[in-house]
């Protein structure tokens, strides 16, 4: 349904989850939502939109995100779940020399970051990444842009806009977040790419590149009970305990 219905319902869940366990905070709740939303019988009719599997194990979609709220899950989960750790903000590197984009090809931009290693703001658990991008072009509506985790996740974090005829204003330090690399370690390289999807010929300018990570320094699951060794919460924290081992 519509998000008019939509709303309300994850609305009336959430408060289930709450009542279980009045300690949850916000950040708890996007957890306790990643972890035990389904896919189900979810399915895109044009085709464009695949389930794709993160680096950690979870599984997501352009469209649907991690899928579709499970009530009873979430409730069971929230009964024995332990608040997650303090939340922190790295800026994981810039690009500011500007590059020419064309319909005939793609702008492939990369970043190495290593998470603010050493610092205050560490981050080795992530939850959201933003590209902070300056772009303009003839046709700002035909500009996408996609990006790539070191772990091997794409998000598309700009889609093709029929209706946006913007040739002036273009985007001036546009945070464009993903949460498709929920759980993930940042160390390492980052890809930005952009290119038009038009069928006439079109040309821009992207002028820079912020990568912004948010998450925790320490390992959000490590205090979780798991009741089912196949849930998505042993399946995530498993991978991260073996990357870490094998670091």
């Amino acid at each position: 349904s519509g998000t008019s219905a939509a709303a309300p319902e994850a609305a009336g869940v959430f408060a289930l989850a709450l009542e279980a366990n009045p300690n949850l905070t916000w950040r708890d709740m996007q957890h306790l939502s990643v972890l035990t939303s389904k896919r189900n019988s979810l399915f895109d009719k044009k085709g464009m939109f695949k389930w794709q599997m993160n680096g950690v194990g979870l599984e997501f979609n352009h469209l649907f995100g991690y899928g579709v709220l499970d009530a009873g899950a979430m409730v069971a989960l929230a009964k024995d779940w332990k608040t997650v750790p303090p939340r922190f903000h790295c800026q994981g590197g810039s690009i500011t020399k500007p590059a020419t984009i064309t319909s005939d090809g793609t702008v492939v931009w990369k970043i190495k970051t290593t998470g603010c290693q050493g610092e205050k703001t560490e981050v080795r658990y992530l939850e959201h990444v933003q590209a902070v991008v300056t772009v303009n072009s003839t046709r700002r509506g035909d500009v996408t842009m996609f990006l790539s985790s070191p772990m091997g996740t794409t998000s598309m974090i700009l889609s093709k806009r029929p209706n946006d005829d913007d040739s002036v204003d273009g985007f001036t330090k546009w945070p464009f977040m993903t949460t498709h690399t929920w759980g993930e370690s940042p160390i390492g390289e980052w890809t930005l790419m952009a290119r038009f999807d038009s069928e006439v010929p079109q040309q821009g300018t992207l002028k820079e590149w912020n990568l912004v990570l948010h998450g925790t320094y320490e390992a959000p699951y490590e205090y979780q009970k798991i009741s089912d060794p196949t849930s998505k919460l042993a399946v995530a924290k498993k991978a991260r305990e073996d990357q870490d081992m094998n670091a």
